[in-house]
């Protein structure tokens, strides 16, 4: 286990960091001798204009995405907790989306998508609703990925969810059911309270995974048009590897700033859950 996490975890994350701390070109990356340039990478990423939108984008991409696959996927949790006849068959094709290989759902999204010939502008037409430039417009770019996003990460937070609701005694709902309670009541005062322990975690997990999407921004859009969906995940692939002239040190440094937020955010959350276990 040691040697494992040493193999894929220490050693990567300390040639980024390394990488990050050096004025890399394609000849010194393969043959050494790269000069040591301290932060002046960080500084260039801090300075370039693309830094601010980069930050931005990830927040509203990671902030949406987590909204509402969160909120769908409680929706559906509670929703297949009432049983019914076919309610395990359906649960199970919400996986079809988690299930699929990231580039087939980012790819069948660019087509549904697509401003000529995707459903989604048919779907608009029927009903009288003008066409929508949703990959290659600025304004709707960023709102293109994040439906993609949502749409694979809702059956994470449903199978995660489902499987907490079932760890609630059903007394609990009786009970409140003979004291009159509504079931609106009974989602607030037993069943949310009770699935906060599940929520956190699913939460941390889905804010780590969302910070770091990069296949599916880059299959639809490649963070275009003019950087309208630019992440950090994109821009950093674009510095190191996207350039005819790649940038390895700004490109490390930004992946590191990536490791640094999802680092914050779980230092975060184990923070309240001690103060919750206290």
């Amino acid at each position: 286990m040691t040697l494992y996490l040493l193999a894929f975890y220490a050693y990567p994350l300390y040639r980024n960091i390394e990488l990050s701390l050096r004025t890399y070109t394609v000849r010194s990356f393969v043959q050494g001798g790269a000069p040591f340039a301290g932060l002046d990478n960080y500084g260039k990423i801090l300075s370039d204009p693309t830094f601010g939108p980069a930050l931005l984008h990830t927040v509203v991409f990671t902030g949406a995405s987590l909204a509402f696959q969160f909120t769908i996927g409680m929706a559906l949790a509670v929703f297949f907790h009432q049983h019914f006849p076919l309610s395990g068959t359906l649960r199970a094709l919400f996986l079809v989306p988690w299930l699929l290989p990231l580039i087939v759902s980012a790819s069948t999204w660019s087509w549904m998508l697509n401003s000529e010939a995707g459903v989604v502008n048919a779907a608009l037409g029927v009903v009288g609703v003008e066409p929508v430039n949703w990959l290659t417009s600025p304004q709707w770019s960023l709102v293109s990925v994040i439906i993609a996003n949502v749409w694979i990460g809702i059956p994470f937070n449903l199978v995660v969810l489902y499987s907490g609701l079932q760890g609630i005694p059903g007394t609990l709902y009786e009970a409140a059911s003979l004291d009159g309670a509504t079931g609106w009541q009974r989602f607030w005062r037993i069943t949310f309270p009770m699935l906060r322990p599940v929520s956190a975690i699913t939460l941390l997990l889905g804010l780590i995974y969302t910070l770091k999407v990069f296949d599916i921004i880059w299959i639809m859009t490649r963070g275009g048009p003019t950087d309208s969906s630019t992440t950090f995940a994109t821009w950093s692939y674009r510095l190191g590897f996207g350039n005819l002239l790649p940038a390895f040190g700004p490109g490390a440094a930004v992946g590191n700033l990536l490791i640094v937020m999802a680092l914050i955010f779980g230092l975060i959350y184990i923070r309240i859950q001690r103060r919750q276990q206290a």
